[in-house]
């Protein structure tokens, strides 16, 4: 049994004939029949075993608008493999092993500490990345997932049965759980409760590039053996970003990957600024190596239309009416463009709108993060660049008035900005050091210089659907 959840982003318009909603933003347009299935999943009615129910489900479910869950998973936690790699710091599975008593096995691989670790089933002479360590510990899995854990992990009561119901679809391949920063006193550890880069928040997603949700981190991660085996596993050269590596290839061959945040495991977070910085900066230096293997489109910093750029270009040129007149001109073709897909105009200005103030953002965050560290010392020496910078820098304040968190407004806005900063830091050096601008250059290639397909037939699966990314 599958029951649908909708995501946040998805509404029905034209009388329940048009959904809007998923990520990237989607349009797809129902027939009658299938707008009657999506009213009754909507509000909680199983999908049904018909051919026609299941493609439709699976179409919205590819999209990102609905979310499934299966009540009667078959699969429980002897179905399950834990691999664990540690590097030294062995003190830190005392935490961890007594939390996996319920799995078949717990296999912990040494990545060449300097004192052996006591309960390794396989040891490396010398360290050589937790990839190759998490090799080591799949490749003597017989079960058929395994669940990927870093030493300093703890996976909350109940962690696996969330993820293991999302293996009841044949076609999923990866789940993953929330991973959390373990809550602390200081400021460092109140920052990274609400701003882990591990943590993927508390949607659930159908996780794929330039989706919402665009990778997963392996410090949890539950995977088919099979699907390890497919693609051989992880890249071992890649010191940092081979789980974001292994997403896409996973995705590339054909499986789907999903994050489920009603598991939870907590994370141990850096205790210090310098170790905390010094993180941040070596997840930048994998972008680059990243772009050399999945494309330069998949690492750009920033995705948005040609038109969307120029209008707040415009504005940072410091001729706000030229940017809103751009904005305004080129949401107000929107309209005719959705028109074939019953699209009411009012609805498609406002997603036209809404892009356009969401590009903005899209752009602050690369203007301070992979762009940061040449156009921050640039911009700061004129009065109309601060003014920009400003500007960029006011959105993390926007979120400290949203959020309230536990943090002093300056305080938090020193440390989103030495967080990006760090991070585009680590962009630039990875950038140089391969050879490979990628990670720094715009996609300035979507809407609205694409138009949709025309509206198809097929009575249930959708029949058109267009893409808009800003």
């Amino acid at each position: 049994m599958t029951v649908l959840r909708l995501d946040p982003s998805t509404k029905a318009v034209a009388g329940g004939r048009v959904l809007v909603g998923g990520s990237p933003l989607r349009i797809i347009k129902l027939s009658a029949t299938g707008a009657r299935l999506f009213a009754q999943w909507a509000s909680g009615t199983p999908v049904g075993d018909k051919p026609h129910h299941r493609r439709l489900a699976e179409k919205l479910t590819l999209a990102g608008m609905v979310h499934p869950t299966h009540p009667d998973s078959k699969l429980t936690p002897q179905d399950v493999t834990v691999v664990v790699p540690v590097r030294d710091h062995a003190d830190r599975l005392a935490g961890l092993l007594p939390r996996l008593t319920d799995v078949r096995e717990t296999l912990v691989v040494d990545d060449g500490s300097a004192v052996p670790v006591p309960h390794a089933v396989d040891r490396h002479p010398v360290a050589r990345g937790p990839a190759a360590a998490r090799n080591t510990g799949w490749r003597k899995v017989t079960t058929e997932l395994v669940a990927f854990l870093d030493a300093d992990t703890r996976p909350e009561p109940g962690w696996l049965g969330p993820l293991l119901a999302q293996f009841e679809d044949p076609a999923v391949v990866a789940v993953a759980p929330r991973v959390r920063s373990a809550p602390g006193d200081g400021t460092l550890s109140r920052y990274e409760r609400l701003r882990s880069s591990l943590d993927m928040g508390t949607t659930p997603a159908q996780v794929r590039p330039r989706g919402r949700i665009t990778y997963l981190p392996t410090a949890a991660l539950v995977v088919r053996t099979s699907a390890l085996q497919a693609i051989h596993g992880f890249d071992e050269d890649l010191r940092f970003g081979e789980d974001v590596d292994l997403i896409w290839r996973l995705v590339d061959a054909g499986g789907s990957v999903r994050y489920e945040p009603e598991s939870e495991v907590v994370h141990e977070p850096r205790t210090t600024w310098r170790a905390w910085l010094k993180q941040r900066y070596s997840y930048g230096t994998s972008a680059a190596p990243l772009a050399k293997r999945h494309g330069r489109q998949a690492l750009a910093p920033v995705r948005v239309s040609g038109w969307t750029a120029l209008a707040w270009l415009a504005v940072a040129a410091g001729r706000p009416k030229t940017g809103v007149a751009i904005a305004l001109g080129t949401a107000a073709l929107l309209p005719r463009k959705l028109k074939p897909l019953d699209v009411p105009a009012k609805e498609a200005l406002g997603i036209a709108l809404r892009g356009h103030v969401a590009a903005g953002r899209f752009l602050a965050d690369a203007l301070t993060g992979a762009w940061g560290p040449a156009a921050v010392p640039v911009l700061a020496l004129s009065r109309r660049g601060r003014r920009v910078l400003a500007l960029a820098y006011a959105r993390h304040l926007a979120d400290w008035a949203r959020t309230r968190p536990d943090i002093d407004p300056l305080r938090w806005l020193l440390a989103r900005a030495a967080d990006d900063f760090a991070y585009g830091t680590g962009v630039w050096r990875g950038c140089l050091r391969e050879e490979e601008p990628g990670p720094l250059i715009p996609d300035l290639s979507s809407w609205p210089t694409r138009r949709p397909p025309p509206p198809s037939t097929e009575p249930l699966r959708g029949t058109a659907s267009i893409r808009k990314r800003s």
